[in-house]
């Protein structure tokens, strides 16, 4: 055993996966704080729910777009400074947040200085890095660092909602961006590696011998490599395929994420109960996840895709048909078991479609559609709600493009390119 294995008892992966959970944890405190700001902001600024809707879209193309980017830099760099310079942005954009006065700064600030920084640190990519970091078990470890996006949303957006009502938004947002720039820059100083290969060490659960891995790592920085990269992946049916149904998830969860806690405070429901509400819709994302990992070790990815839209056909139509407190926790908690299902899928398919080499680009590129839908649905959500005075025609339409989702992600193929 080499001395640089032995200094680390326990395999160094291990440290990378817990402070990818950490970085996730604190970050999803922030992205969900979104629907718990919604009111107040409107309340005290007098916007309507368009207005603030579209402060989000401009958020998730400015995100979305970034995500190829920080994707082909985690391929070439390594996460370390990739993550430092977005928590730059995402930390400085929440903080100035907290001094706004007009519709423009707030699009200037959540919709493009943070959204900047959210890019580095995304679900995608952490995704990306732990599927470098281990060969075994490889949808295991993904699903246990991205469960920190849950838990985060679990533990902090209640924490958040009373913060909220006790001291205001803009107090709210500045404790969120200092909150980010210390726990990011630890993290990124102490412990992020970008692969195995910087330590001289194999991937857990690799057979292969040290210098294979280390062959390996050069034939990613060639041209020469089998695996595709986003030219060869779009040269392919499923790809487009894949990206269509990735879309319509995208719209799904951030019209839910984003419109949840008004929704259900329209209906007379205290604000309390309402982020307690966002936070079982956490949680439950972690139970999503830690299932679609080993589930798709074992028998792929088609079925569970299939499976999270089918559930979210028939939860649309419950909350259609009824208004009430016990339809709105079952909506919650059941929308969010498959909020993050697709996460870890996207990488693991991916790589099963067209090689790891450039599995941030990819990964970063099917994510960058799904937050494009998730951001013009969002808006779009508040949009009918001005218009029509309800949700009901939004979540109509989203129904029916569940069931067109789950139609095509039977269709997806999983075989070599």
């Amino acid at each position: 055993m080499n001395s640089i294995t032995s200094k680390y008892r326990i395999f160094y992966g291990w440290y990378v996966l817990a402070a990818s959970f950490l970085l996730l944890f604190f970050q999803s405190g922030a992205r969900f704080s979104f629907g718990v700001m919604f009111k107040p902001m409107i309340s005290q600024l007098g916007w309507d729910r368009a207005s603030i809707s579209s402060a989000f879209f401009l958020n998730m193309i400015v995100f979305a777009l970034t995500l190829s980017v920080a994707g082909k830099l985690y391929d070439r760099y390594g996460p370390k400074w990739i993550i430092f310079i977005s928590t730059l942005f995402i930390s400085g954009g929440y903080a100035l947040i907290a001094g706004i006065r007009s519709l423009w700064e707030f699009h200037l600030y959540y919709g493009i200085v943070a959204a900047l920084g959210m890019g580095g640190a995304s679900v995608p990519l952490i995704a990306a890095l732990m599927s470098k970091w281990f060969q075994k078990h490889r949808g295991l470890a993904i699903s246990l660092a991205l469960s920190g996006n849950c838990i985060g949303q679990f533990i902090l957006v209640p924490i958040l909602t009373d913060l909220v009502l006790r001291f205001g938004w803009r107090l709210s947002y500045l404790v969120i961006g200092v909150t980010l720039f210390i726990t990011n820059t630890v993290l990124v100083l102490a412990v992020f590696k970008g692969s195995p290969a910087e330590l001289g060490i194999k991937p857990f659960g690799a057979e292969d011998s040290l210098a294979t891995i280390r062959d390996q790592e050069s034939i990613v920085s060639t041209t020469t490599s089998e695996d595709l990269g986003l030219w060869g992946a779009m040269h392919t049916p499923s790809f487009w395929l894949f990206l269509f149904v990735m879309f319509i998830c995208g719209s799904g969860d951030f019209l839910v994420a984003t419109h949840l806690i008004p929704l259900v405070t329209d209906y007379d429901i205290s604000t309390i109960e309402a982020g307690k509400m966002m936070a079982w819709f956490g949680l439950l994302g972690m139970g999503g996840i830690l299932i679609a990992g080993p589930v798709s070790d074992r028998i792929g990815n088609k079925i569970p895709i299939a499976c999270t839209f089918l559930i979210r056909f028939v939860l649309f139509l419950l909350i259609i048909k009824y208004q009430t407190r016990l339809s709105f926790y079952i909506f919650a908690l059941l929308f969010g078991f498959t909020f993050l299902i697709t996460a870890p899928l996207t990488v693991t398919l991916s790589g099963k479609l067209y090689g790891f080499t450039h599995i941030g680009l990819l990964s970063g590129f099917i994510t960058t559609v799904h937050h494009l839908g998730g951001g013009f649905w969002a808006y779009m959500g508040g949009l009918i709600f001005d218009r029509t005075g309800s949700y009901r025609v939004v979540f109509i339409m989203s129904a029916a493009m569940a069931l067109i989702a789950f139609c095509g992600s039977i269709l997806i193929q999983e075989k070599r390119y």
